[in-house]
């Protein structure tokens, strides 16, 4: 059911969507749903300050550094999937012949990908998704939306978070219900428990910050970090990897 939820929603958005959404305007107007989106993102935000924060939190603290780094390397690992079939769309040949030599190598010298061992051979980890691939090949994002309990996208990304979630997440797609449900929890968990040191970047309106910040993100992995240095900075890139 948790899986059709960001389906379901942005179907919603799309049929109820102004007929100009691709206009000129929409350009220079990424978010025309901020009202909808304030109230989803009051919601979304009162659900992680009261329960996935101090559930992260306490995970952080029961859990050992080293057991938490291997969850997030096997689920790291399990996400190449959908990284190698995202490079070969794009026509990132040699990137997917690299991606796909970090999972063999991390899948069995990296014990289930427990270990990030093609990190020290030279095999750089990449992240590609559909939504990165559409927007590769032109496709235009759409505007801003924050999807209930799942936070912000937009509606292309979203769509094609949809996609890989269904054709590509291995962990998304386990038969056993319970043990799938208890896997998800355990990537959200573990994802917000990463999120935690992050949280005093965040400063003024948090809406606007997260985002702008989200927008930019995305911007920079459609485009492979080829941008404009928005911030005068000539360490961008490296700004944004560390996110």
């Amino acid at each position: 059911m948790s899986r059709l939820l960001p389906t379901l929603l942005c179907s919603v958005l799309l049929s109820t969507a102004p007929a100009g959404l691709a206009d000129e305007r929409d350009v220079h107007n990424p978010d025309p749903w901020e009202g909808l989106n304030r109230k989803v993102y009051i919601f979304n935000d009162y659900i992680d300050r009261n329960l996935l924060v101090p559930t992260a939190r306490a995970y952080q603290w029961i859990t050992p550094d080293p057991v938490q780094r291997g969850v997030r390397n096997v689920i790291d690992n399990l996400l190449e999937v959908t990284t190698v079939a995202n490079g070969l769309l794009q026509g990132k040949f040699s990137q997917a012949t690299s991606d796909t030599g970090r999972f063999l190598v991390n899948s069995t010298v990296g014990v289930l990908g427990v270990f990030d061992v093609a990190s020290r051979i030279g095999l750089e980890r990449h992240d590609e998704d559909l939504g990165q691939t559409l927007g590769y090949w032109g496709v235009p994002s759409g505007p801003f939306v924050v999807v209930p309990f799942f936070g912000p996208f937009t509606v292309r990304d979203g769509l094609a978070f949809v996609v890989d979630t269904s054709t590509t997440d291995y962990l998304a797609n386990l038969d056993d219900v319970r043990t799938r449900n208890s896997v998800t929890v355990l990537r959200f968990v573990s994802l917000r428990a990463d999120l935690l040191k992050s949280e005093d970047l965040i400063s003024g309106d948090r809406y606007s910050f997260i985002r702008d910040a989200y927008l930019q993100r995305r911007e920079y992995l459609v485009r492979d970090g080829k941008v404009e240095d928005t911030f005068g900075d000539e360490d961008y890139e490296e700004d944004w990897d560390e996110w």
